[in-house]
């Protein structure tokens, strides 16, 4: 094996050498070497039988990190744990693979338990637990533990998904990104835990790569991540929060990357700045692994290298079919050298993508053949036109669907060409709240709406954050589309049935000190085959007293 990977990479570093090639060129090679080094490692150690150690004894509670379920079905769920004594001092595990026991019940009590088993918690994988629990009953309420050693875990709570393609009446699940330990507390996830919800959708920056700020709520525990090393113990930072572990111990999560689980505004194989190729293809693969180790995600989605398999599908009944993207591993790189710019040649390009010719077919195909009433689509940045600056020149953002909009233009076409069914974007990473109407032509006011776009603030990342922002008035003047913008923090719960989808924006008038209250500022709802907007509350209009 070793002798056969070590040719494979001669062989591609001679192809490098022989080859004049662009900088896009020479590092989507570079990724496939690295890839290669590094997922046949990770694969080898994953493949071969485990090291068993003794019966564990621990000198510390194991379960720091909390536990967690994920990526359901209807016929079962992932269970995720990591065994993590000592979280931010790289685990402060023994050098051997864990068994770990786990059961799946029917009541809190375990009085019932209906699936149990053993897995192995893999020095490979930081120790960490992924159980894809299968036969289990559709859209059914299940609690799951597990057991290390001596030591139970936290009882977390999770759900199955309805039969495919059956009638359900209803659905209520929340979204949320962005989630800066510096910039605040997790207040928002306290308040999530206590609803009644199905899923949560994470949209990406579930961590931050940056080093220890200055002047901050908080602070991280290490300069700039790079290795995997320093990946895992920023993710046990992040999962120390309290309030984040109850989120997770409530409900089962479907999640997602943006940029900052690997590095701001990385665009595929390419580094934010001009940095050496190499490492970085190293400090992703690095990244994506860390990732996999702290999320409950199936053997599908184990990296490969450089390469993560995060697109996928979720089907809720006849209501809902949610096609969860991935828009910054197979992107293009940014247009016109990043950040807010005019439009020019190079955003409105038709041969560049954002999420990658493979994805973008899977995305068409699956909204071709859907027979759902609802077609969903998490993904991570803004899909809308967004329009910054004040008269006729435009300014937009390059890291958005902005600067890659035929692209854009190719999924906007479909979906009114095919007259794909009530389609709903949902969207992170700006850090503000917006409610935007998907039009077919923004540069024409008669222009049809063919679905909306619901956009959720972060967590914490920003800080306060206000009601309305010094540019809010710009915005929606600029972008009639546009219909709501706030830069508070919090998270958006949505209620789907066969009739209506709602979507309540709740926020948090601070995260620099724990334990604010929450309120909804806004609702709107969305009328099933009227593809707009329609307010049906806002707190700013309610009169008290």
């Amino acid at each position: 094996m070793e002798q056969d990977k070590l040719g494979l990479l001669q062989q591609m570093m001679e192809k490098l050498g022989a080859s004049s090639m662009d900088r896009r060129g020479f590092l989507r090679a570079t990724g496939k070497v690295a890839a290669v080094s590094f997922g046949l490692t990770l694969a080898s150690a994953l493949q071969s039988p485990p090291k068993i150690g003794a019966e564990a004894f621990f000198k510390s509670y194991p379960f720091t990190l909390g536990i967690a379920s994920g990526d359901p079905l209807p016929d079962g769920v992932v269970l995720w744990t990591r065994l993590a004594p000592d979280p931010l001092n790289g685990g402060g595990m023994p050098s051997h693979d864990v068994p770990v026991r786990w059961e799946v019940a029917l009541d809190k009590e375990f009085r019932r338990i209906v699936k149990h088993g053993v897995e192995f918690a893999r020095t490979a994988l930081a120790h960490s637990v992924h159980v894809e629990v299968e036969g289990l009953e559709p859209n059914q309420v299940y609690y799951y533990r597990f057991h290390a050693g001596h030591v139970e875990s936290p009882v977390g709570r999770t759900k199955t998904l309805p039969p495919y393609g059956s009638a359900v009446a209803g659905m209520t699940f929340a979204f949320a990104s962005c989630q800066n330990w510096q910039d605040g507390y997790y207040t928002a996830y306290k308040h999530m835990s206590k609803e009644n919800l199905d899923l949560v959708f994470h949209l990406g920056d579930y961590i931050y790569e940056g080093g220890v700020g200055t002047d901050k709520v908080r602070y991280h525990n290490s300069p700039e991540i790079v290795t995997l090393e320093d990946y895992r113990n920023r993710y046990a930072l992040y999962k120390s929060d309290a309030d984040l572990r109850a989120a997770h111990e409530a409900f089962p999560w479907v999640v997602t990357t943006d940029d900052h689980e690997v590095e701001n505004n990385y665009a595929g194989p390419i580094p934010e700045k001009d940095q050496p190729v190499e490492p970085f293809v190293q400090r992703r693969a690095a990244a994506y692994q860390a990732y996999y180790e702290h999320m409950p995600l199936r053997r599908s989605s184990l990296p490969y290298g450089t390469e993560m398999q995060l697109y996928r599908r979720v089907t809720y009944g006849n209501l809902a079919e949610f096609s969860v993207l991935d828009t910054r591993q197979y992107r293009d790189d940014q247009a016109n050298g990043d950040g807010s710019k005019e439009p020019n040649e190079a955003s409105m390009d038709p041969n560049r993508t954002l999420m990658g010719a493979a994805q973008e077919r899977w995305l068409l195909e699956g909204l071709g053949a859907s027979a759902a009433r609802w077609n969903v689509i998490p993904q991570q940045v803004f899909f809308a036109k967004r329009d910054f600056k004040q008269g006729d020149a435009e300014l937009v953002s390059m890291d958005a669907w902005d600067g890659y909009s035929a692209n854009r233009d190719r999924i906007v076409n479909f979906i009114k060409e095919r007259g794909v069914r009530n389609v709903v974007v949902l969207t992170g990473d700006v850090h503000a709240n917006y409610a935007n109407e998907i039009k077919a032509d923004y540069h024409d006011p008669a222009s049809p709406v063919i679905g909306v776009e619901f956009v959720g603030t972060s967590i914490s990342s920003g800080g306060d954050g206000a009601d309305t922002a010094a540019n809010t008035a710009t915005i929606l003047a600029e972008n009639p589309h546009i219909r709501f913008h706030n830069t508070q923090r919090g998270y958006v719960r949505c209620t789907l049935t066969p009739d209506r989808f709602q979507a309540d924006y709740l926020v948090l008038p601070y995260v620099s000190r724990p334990d604010a209250p929450i309120e909804t500022r806004v609702s709107f709802e969305v009328e099933d085959g009227r593809p707009g907007l329609k307010k049906i509350y806002d707190s700013a209009l309610v009169v008290t007293g």
